[in-house]
């Protein structure tokens, strides 16, 4: 299950509505300091913390310059601070279906409002008509129930339609199984609606927030953090951040505080149990911190009457970092602040995961995550974000640079303070204050300084492969004496369409000329048309494949098309066999094995799928690797509507960017 859009209403210093679009995957969101990152992070949580800490308070969520007003209404009229909607994954949309009768497609979300009052309302749109239509399949009903029920669409209908009819004993062991239905759902409109929320809620996955507060200390002493344990149970303030951060080391090693104050099975067992941890611990941070790779974490366990007060009192536990390459130890808070928020990251998460249980859908809140990191950790860091978000949904905040994919700016959020405004959040670049698209410019220059690409005059295309075929087909026409791309005309692969519409958002007001070559879904794409009526490039200079794909109707839109429907689907097919002719294990694919679609690669992907041949673990096939044989394996010669579709286009870009 994912969350899609976050709707928050009042909170702190959002004072207006804001309506965010979260990512399948990550989320980022970039503002400069006190623009409001934090503070829609904690909305979350609050909304639902996975850890049962967090909840809504009036006095100090609600903006200030409102409160008065609001908290004479509070009690009777609690507002809306949060609506969270959701949407299914395919399988299990698949196995709510099947479970309770329904006909939910594909579009279907839900969503949960959230109440200052820590109370929630639901909203759920159910068909019962499915589930009514099997009812009366299975049910052995008599045929003047059937007849009365003809008319019936929902489940609180059927009592009142049955009120006349003449009932045999399965008739009355069906009403009564309704009406059983209709008193479980209570004050629901909706008897399905109400039976699929059942099924949803413990599905729905909660938010762990993380911040700097959460690090771990270099020491602790165990009486004291068992007396604010105990205290705690009245008085949750008892435990800070530091406490809770040690209870979640404790808790990955199976070890309760009793256990060191009186171990049962003597301090070896218990050194052991520590000592696990340590191993189990290093092997994560190894996994991802490259930064200093000799280095291995240490606990121990110890008293030391010499120390300052709490620490003179009983047992102490210590964390320490060894580098195996000096031989030496420190304690923890005396490495790096980096190193320090990445260890204590790992050990929260570990933690809450084996609290909560690992299978539970949870969606990770990052504040501020590796911002005392190297740029190069940093980047190891957007690696384990990465990893974690193949699970898990990661929000995180940020304004380094090097905290965010150049090549994924679609999942970006900008979060400004604006005057007699408050906290606004959008992902529209082009009209953000530059302080705040700073961080995006810079990552984005870093990518260009990397690759070189960007030229005074440009053509804007999604991947790699569109590169090489127009690379390949410009010379190819040449040779051929027709026309090709102009040589003082860069093409630049930005990474799919959000990050065509980025690089003209960021690079258009520097002077350079850009054209724009993209795929076809087969209707308008919104962010180009967004951009186009906000004056940011001229229509003139954008194409998609579909305009060139039949000569007859040349610069119109005709079907879903992208760059390699331009090439001829049985010539297409003919390199796709040999690319993976060892996956494929000497079988060759034909266009009649294909199914009836406009774009020649879905067809070959729907295909694999079809008959369960897997090319790549996740799913499809690498279209960079088709375009990769062919450049390094040319044809000696290509039929003439496709030499004719090229030039066509390669002619209409040379005419747009002059």
């Amino acid at each position: 299950m994912l969350l899609t859009s976050v709707d928050v209403s009042k909170f702190k210093s959002i004072n207006t509505q804001q309506i965010v679009k979260i990512d399948d995957e990550v989320t980022v969101f970039v503002g400069m300091n006190e623009s409001g990152k934090t503070v829609f992070l904690k909305a979350l949580e609050k909304s639902n913390d996975a850890q049962s800490l967090a909840k809504f308070h009036v006095t100090s969520d609600y903006p200030r310059k409102d409160l008065a007003k609001y908290k004479k209404q509070h009690s009777q009229n609690p507002h809306i601070a949060t609506v969270l909607t959701y949407y299914l994954n395919d399988d299990e949309l698949n196995d709510l279906n099947v479970e309770l009768n329904t006909g939910l497609t594909s579009e279907f979300t839900f969503s949960v409002t959230h109440l200052y009052d820590n109370n929630i309302q639901i909203g759920i749109d159910v068909d019962e008509l499915p589930v009514i239509k099997t009812l009366l399949s299975q049910a052995n009903l008599s045929t003047d129930v059937k007849d009365k029920l003809v008319t019936a669409k929902s489940i609180r209908s059927i009592p009142k339609l049955l009120e006349d009819a003449s009932f045999t004993g399965e008739d009355t062991d069906f009403l009564n199984a309704i009406n059983e239905r209709i008193e479980n759902a209570g004050k629901w409109d909706s008897v399905v609606g109400f039976e699929v929320w059942e099924w949803l809620e413990p599905k729905r996955p909660q938010f762990l927030y993380f911040s700097d507060y959460d690090i771990l200390p270099s020491k602790v002493n165990i009486p004291d953090l068992a007396r604010r344990v105990k205290l705690a149970e009245n008085d949750p303030e008892q435990l800070q951040p530091p406490h809770r951060a040690i209870l979640a080391l404790l808790r990955i090693a199976d070890i309760e505080i009793d256990d060191i104050e009186n171990p049962s099975e003597g301090y070896e067992e218990l050194k052991s149990q520590i000592e696990s941890v340590s191993i189990s611990l290093t092997g994560q941070i190894m996994a991802f911190w490259k930064q200093n790779e000799d280095i291995e974490v240490e606990i121990d366990i110890k008293t030391d009457p010499q120390d300052d007060a709490p620490y003179n009192n009983g047992s102490n536990l210590y964390l320490r970092i060894k580098s195996r390459r000096h031989k030496v130890g420190t304690p923890f808070d005396q490495r790096s602040r980096g190193f320090i928020w990445f260890f204590s990251f790992l050990t929260w998460f570990d933690s809450v995961q084996e609290q909560i249980g690992s299978d539970k859908d949870i969606i990770l809140l990052l504040d501020e995550p590796a911002l005392a990191l190297h740029a190069l950790a940093q980047k190891d860091f957007l690696d384990y974000i990465d990893d974690l978000s193949g699970k898990h949904q990661v929000l995180y905040t940020t304004h380094s640079p090097f905290m965010v994919h150049s090549e994924r700016l679609h999942q970006v959020r900008m979060v400004e303070d604006k005057d007699k405004i408050g906290t606004v959040i959008s992902d529209n670049l082009s009209g953000s204050d530059p302080r705040t698209i700073f961080p995006l410019q810079a990552a984005l220059g870093w990518t260009v300084a990397q690759n070189l690409f960007i030229a005074k005059k440009n053509l804007l295309v999604e991947g790699a492969s569109d590169l090489i075929y127009l690379k390949a087909l410009s010379s190819h026409l040449e040779s051929e004496g027709m026309t090709g791309l102009r040589d003082d005309i860069t093409i630049v692969p930005v990474g799919g369409l959000d990050n065509v519409v980025t690089f003209i958002a960021l690079l258009g007001a520097n002077g350079l000329k850009i054209a724009v070559l993209h795929d076809y879904s087969g209707r308008p794409e919104q962010k180009l048309e967004e951009i186009i009526k906000g004056k940011i490039i001229n229509s003139k200079v954008i194409f998609n494949a579909s305009q060139f794909r039949d000569l007859t109707k040349i610069g119109k839109d005709v079907q879903a098309s992208d760059t390699e429907d331009l090439f001829d689907p049985i010539f297409y097919l003919e390199y796709f066999n040999k690319t993976f002719s060892s996956q494929l294990k000497g079988n060759t694919i034909n266009e009649s094995d294909l199914p009836d679609r406009p774009r020649i690669v879905t067809r070959i992907e729907a295909y694999l799928k079809d008959k369960d041949i897997t090319l790549r673990p996740s799913g499809g096939f690498n279209h960079y690797a088709v375009s990769s044989y062919f450049a390094s394996n040319p044809p000696d010669s290509l039929n003439d509507s496709t030499l004719k579709r090229f030039e066509e286009l390669f002619k209409a870009i040379n005419k747009a960017v002059k």
